[in-house]
Formats: structure tokens, C-alpha cells, sequence
């Protein structure tokens, strides 16, 4: 089958109104290359990144951040490409008015000469074959440490613990968003270690390739249900859960968690982005009991203040905020339902 491959180039400033735009035109499934994580991850900032890195990868050090993503060469999809850049010239038109902040030229690091606030904000859309593309990122996904415990493996890698307390999770990510490797997922996985206790029932919102629910299923919880709402998703989802021999303590759901979910649970964890989680904070009050412990990441620190106001608002109290580079993640107890 034939695709459009999308790229759109950007800053990691840019990543979250591209990626907002993208959700608008429902375009759920997207690669996201930032070059400050590449960087970051060669400068060993994190105290679990590797000694061995591939030689590929160090390659990418001076990549240009960029957004990929596929739409099938078809009417619909043709129609959805081209309003998807009538919305990206138009947030280059804001930039340009000072939206964003003042423009800065750095000819040094930039692209063409020069770079700004949201970068090039560039489309570029090449014709691909399924064929050509949907394996090729497997060579730049290696075994990831995400916390103390918590490896993330692919299929195709070996692995041998460090450490006996070290719990692995193998995965296929397929087409679907989410190998593991992002801050996003470490924070969150990191306040899953925290806070979850034997028995407890956990819903992963936003379950993507199945991480968060399998890391919670491998933390000693009684029961995890994951929804998505993409339909790729669930499936990979369901994959990576069967291959890890966690069926029986985790369903995935393909639906959407303001319409008729029932299932409440005594953590709720969402690793979505700031506008979502303020959106569906609400919704999740009536999916927690016992403890009521609520878990979002996925949030930019210049957004912390105002997800974190809203989170209060919706009867919670803040526990704590973890930090990594740009993002954070908050923990919060429900007091007020």
C-alpha cells in the first residue's frame, strides 16, 4: 500500500501545538524526534542511560526536531494533509506576531541560517511503500532502563538483568506511539513505583503500546485496564501484553474514557499531554476509589502551574511534581469527591 510520509520540522518548543493539530485531524499515531533528547542521551545526563551506544545512533545527535506521521494516499487523507498545513502556516502567521515569545536568528544552530521559537515548521510529504518504512526504526530501538527496576526490551534485542529486582518488559510498539524511552513515560512509571501497593487496581488512560499497564501489572497490583482509543493501538497493546504472559491481569479497551467506561480504580495513571489532561481530569474523579491516587504526565514544566490548578480544582491535593528536562509529571490524591 502506498503512504504519504509526513515530516513536519520544528523545535522541541513546537512539539506540543504541532502535535495538538495533529489530534485535531484525529492523526493519533506519530514519531517524535527531538534533538535535545538525542543530545541529553549521549551527554549521560540520565544516571540509567547505557555505556554502549550504537554507532547509528550517535548519528543523530544533530538531527532536526521533527514530527513524522502516515496518511494513506486517498481522498480523505489528501483533504486532511493539506488542512493539516493550512493549521501549520497559520501557527507560523502567530509565531510571527510574537506568540510565542521574541524570534531569535542563530545562524550557528540553526537550519538555513537561522532558527526561532517553533523552528522551520516546515511539511515535507514524500510517497512511501509500507514495505520500505514500517520496520526501519527498529535498528534505533535498543533496551531502555526507565527506572531502577523497569527495562524496556524489544522483541528483536537480548537482554541479560543487571540486577535481581530488575522487572523486564519486552515490546513490538508496531505502528503505535510509545517504546518507552520518552521522560514522560519514566516520570510516570517512576510515581507507579511510589505509590502502588499490592492489590491495588490501576487504569492506564491512553494506554498506547501497553507500558504503563504492564509496568503496573508487574508492580504486584490486582487488576490494570488500559483504554485507547486508537484502534492500532489496542491491538499492539493486546500483543505486547499476551507476549509478556499478562493477559490475565490486564484489558485493554478501545473506547474513550468519557463514555461509558465503569471500571474505577485505586490509581489512575494518564501519560497524555496538558491539554488532555486538563480535559479529562473531571472525568477521571468518577473513576477513582480507595486511595484515589491520580497519576498524569506528558505536561510541559511552562504548563505545570496551570495543569496543576486545574488538577485542584477537580477536588485533588497535590502529592508531588517530578521533573526531567522540559516535562514533568504530578501525583495527586483525590480529597474532595
Amino acid at each position: 500500500m502506498k503512504y504519504n510520509e509526513v515530516k513536519i520540522y520544528t523545535t522541541t518548543s513546537g512539539i506540543e501545538p504541532l502535535t495538538d493539530i495533529l489530534m485535531n485531524h484525529e492523526v493519533v499515531g506519530f514519531e517524535i524526534e527531538d534533538s535535545k533528547d538525542f543530545i541529553e542521551f549521549l551527554d549521560k545526563k540520565n544516571t540509567y542511560d547505557w555505556d554502549y551506544v550504537d554507532e547509528n545512533l550517535m548519528n543523530l545527535k544533530d538531527t532536526e526536531t521533527k514530527i513524522t506521521f502516515y496518511l494513506e494516499q486517498n481522498d480523505e487523507d489528501d483533504k486532511r494533509l493539506q488542512l493539516i498545513k493550512e493549521d501549520v502556516m497559520k501557527l507560523k502567521s502567530n509565531e510571527m506576531e510574537g506568540f510565542f515569545g521574541e524570534i531569535k536568528t542563530v545562524g550557528k544552530d540553526g537550519f538555513n541560517g537561522e532558527t526561532n521559537v517553533l523552528g522551520r515548521l516546515y511539511v515535507e510529504s514524500n510517497t512511501v511503500d509500507d514495505s520500505d518504512w514500517k520496520d526501519n526504526w527498529k535498528q534505533y530501538f535498543k533496551p531502555v532502563k526507565i527506572t531502577d527496576r523497569i527495562v524496556i526490551k524489544p522483541t528483536w534485542q537480548k537482554y541479560e538483568k543487571q540486577k535481581d529486582h530488575e522487572l523486564i518488559i519486552e515490546i513490538d510498539p508496531g505502528m503505535a506511539f510509545g517504546t518507552g524511552s520518552h521522560p514522560t513515560t519514566s516520570l510516570c512509571v517512576k510515581l507507579l513505583e511510589k505509590y502502588i501497593e499490592k492489590g491495588d487496581c490501576v487504569l492506564d488512560v491512553g494506554c498506547g503500546s501497553g507500558i504503563l499497564s504492564m509496568a503496573a501489572a508487574l508492580l504486584n497490583t490486582d487488576k490494570v485496564v488500559g483504554i485507547e482509543i486508537d484502534p492500532i493501538a489496542v491491538n499492539v497493546a493486546k500483543d505486547n501484553i499476551k507476549l509478556n504472559g499478562l493477559s490475565e491481569k490486564i484489558d485493554v479497551l478501545e473506547g474513550d474514557l468519557t463514555k461509558g467506561l465503569s471500571y474505577s480504580a485505586d490509581i489512575v495513571a494518564a501519560n497524555l499531554m496538558a491539554d488532555l489532561v486538563i480535559m479529562l481530569t473531571e472525568d477521571i474523579v468518577k473513576h477513582l476509589k480507595g486511595k484515589s491516587i491520580y497519576i498524569s504526565s506528558g505536561i510541559l514544566i511552562e504548563k505545570k502551574e496551570k495543569v496543576a490548578s486545574v488538577i485542584e480544582k477537580c477536588g485533588f491535593e497535590i502529592l508531588e511534581i517530578l521533573e526531567d528536562d522540559e516535562w514533568c509529571a504530578i501525583a495527586a490524591r483525590l480529597i474532595n469527591k
